[in-house]
């Protein structure tokens, strides 16, 4: 009865599951294979030798157990299956039973059932993928079938070892298709990817042997069966198979072909690879088709590896981009909404919001550029996290102003309500600085402050490479001429504004003010603070 073992992706952990035995798998360190990978629960899964196979029982873990792809419960797997645990993938290998290997092998062997095997590391082998693939098809007459089997398996280790290495999907992808022209006898390989929005199978990269007409084209006969049924294909004569009665099979002169689906973690379809043979039926072996699911298993495991790591990396651009002008709220939902914030924009309520020290010109004047900077940094950082705190959107800091909105990019019922009290909050803040200022022997500063409500263009302005978030219209300017009609210590707010206000405070009317551009008066009121 063979000993099972279960090898991870990397080569660099592995654990042998003898008879009647059984592990458990997670990030405990109590676990007999500790897995210390995020996506793998303290106590993820059980694995126990039946006999013939391995029964595989998910724990109730978080990010699920696969086989060959396929999220279980519990399922059997067998020799040359692939075990996910989380994102951690381990191949399942049948050992024949026996003396220990001799000191210098590949691996160190337990002292202990159950103990987990570090691979002894060393420098890289000369010996290429190509190389090392073709001596495994030329000893099949040699070796026997436990042996043929384990040297696929390291393969599939020197494969996955390979892809690791790629740092983003279009150059995976190549390798991909590099790798499977270096091992497998074939004339064309082509990947196709599904497209997230429409479900269709897109053409990403292929590669033709005999040149480079028709090396992208995949029977769609062949392909969507592929896809819809999750299913890995091998048609020793296409143009006979009773499965596929597309024209285009005849059309590319497809003579043998396999193909097998890129599965995700969540059992998804990415999409697929598939090769084939133009000059001969009967090229392709079962043994073909198993190396090719063990492939597109590693292949898939480091495509949605990439893609995460894109999206991780437009997430942090996108980051760095808003937090600067964003609360911290809005930033998780601008990042979590893909597409919520792209260039060009959309007409919209907005409250604007403008702040302005009085007198700076002439108080910067009296002091060093150094003081000037400490001043305004502490200005700023004091103003900007009020904004902040009532969920405002920092727009831009003009000089020594500070404009703000409320309602863009994301509006509430109580937007005005929030750009008030803001207005109220920085009279209140300023006073406590000023005390501060004055104890260090710096100057005092007062501020106007102007609000209005009112449709606007709100979006995107600029190049994919350098956005900025703003807004345009007659409400910015009204709001901007409020701001500059304040006095120090003055808040200053449009009728509409006062209008939009849920809980508005005590407020004085002053007389309308005749603002450029007008042509009539605009009635204002003071907030009394």
């Amino acid at each position: 009865m063979p000993i099972f073992k279960l090898t991870n992706a990397t080569g660099d952990q592995s654990v042998e599951i003898q008879e009647g035995s059984t592990i458990g798998v997670g990030r405990a360190v109590t676990s007999e294979l500790p897995v210390y990978d995020p996506t793998v629960s303290r106590q993820h899964a059980e694995v126990t030798h039946l006999g013939d196979g391995v029964r595989v029982k998910d724990l109730g873990s978080s990010n699920g157990t696969f086989v060959n792809g396929a999220r279980i419960t519990e399922m059997v797997a067998a020799d040359g299956d692939t075990v996910t645990f989380g994102k951690v993938a381990f191949f399942v290998a049948a050992m024949k039973t026996g003396p220990s290997p001799a000191a210098g092998s590949e691996f160190d062997m337990p002292d202990a059932p159950g103990a987990t095997i570090v691979r002894r590391l060393g420098p890289a082998p000369s010996e290429d993928l190509g190389e090392k693939a073709q001596r495994i098809s030329g000893s099949i007459s040699q070796e026997s079938v436990e042996d043929i089997e384990a040297q696929k398996l390291r393969l599939l280790l020197e494969i996955s070892k390979e892809l690791t290495k790629q740092g983003d999907v279009d150059a995976l992808l190549q390798k991909v298709v590099d790798i499977t022209f270096q091992v497998m006898s074939v004339d064309r390989v082509s990947i196709l990817m599904v497209d997230p929005g429409s479900g269709a199978l897109i053409p990403r990269i292929a590669k033709n042997r005999i040149g480079d007409k028709g090396g992208g084209k995949v029977p769609q006969s062949i392909a969507q069966r592929c896809v819809d049924e999750r299913l890995a294909i091998l048609t020793d004569n296409a143009a006979a198979d009773e499965r596929f009665k597309g024209k285009s099979i005849v059309m590319q002169s497809v003579r043998s072909a396999m193909t097998a689906p890129l599965l995700g973690s969540e059992g998804d379809v990415l999409g697929l690879i598939y090769v084939d043979n133009m000059t001969a039926t009967n090229s392709f072996a079962d043994s073909d088709l198993d190396f090719l699911i063990g492939f597109s298993g590693i292949a898939a495991v480091a495509i949605e590896n990439s893609q995460l790591a894109d999206r991780l990396a437009r997430e942090a651009v996108v980051l760095s981009n808003f937090q600067r002008y964003f609360a911290p709220n809005l930033v998780d939902q601008i990042t979590s909404q893909d597409g919520m914030v792209q260039l060009g924009g959309t007409k919209r309520p907005v409250v604007v919001f403008f702040t302005d020290i009085r007198g700076f010109t002439s108080m910067s004047e009296k002091m060093a550029p150094d003081d000037i900077a400490s001043l305004l940094t502490e200005y700023f950082t004091e103003m900007v996290g009020i904004v902040f705190d009532h969920h405002g959107t920092l727009d831009k800091f003009m000089g020594d102003a500070i404009m703000a909105l409320w309602g863009a990019p994301m509006s509430q019922d109580d937007d005005a309500d929030r750009a008030m009290q803001a207005a109220i909050d920085m009279m209140a803040a300023l006073g406590h600085l000023n005390q501060k200022w004055e104890s260090e022997g710096r100057p005092r500063v007062e501020i106007g402050i102007g609000i209005n409500f009112g449709e606007v263009f709100a979006g995107n302005i600029g190049a994919e490479q350098r956005m900025e978030y703003t807004v345009i219209g007659d409400a910015v300017n009204v709001a901007s001429r409020l701001c500059s009609k304040a006095g120090p210590g003055q808040v200053i707010v449009s009728e509409p504004f006062y209008e939009a206000l849920k809980n508005p405070p005590p407020v004085q009317a002053l007389e309308p003010l005749e603002l450029k551009g007008k042509a009539q008066t605009v009635p204002v009121y003071e907030v009394k603070l």
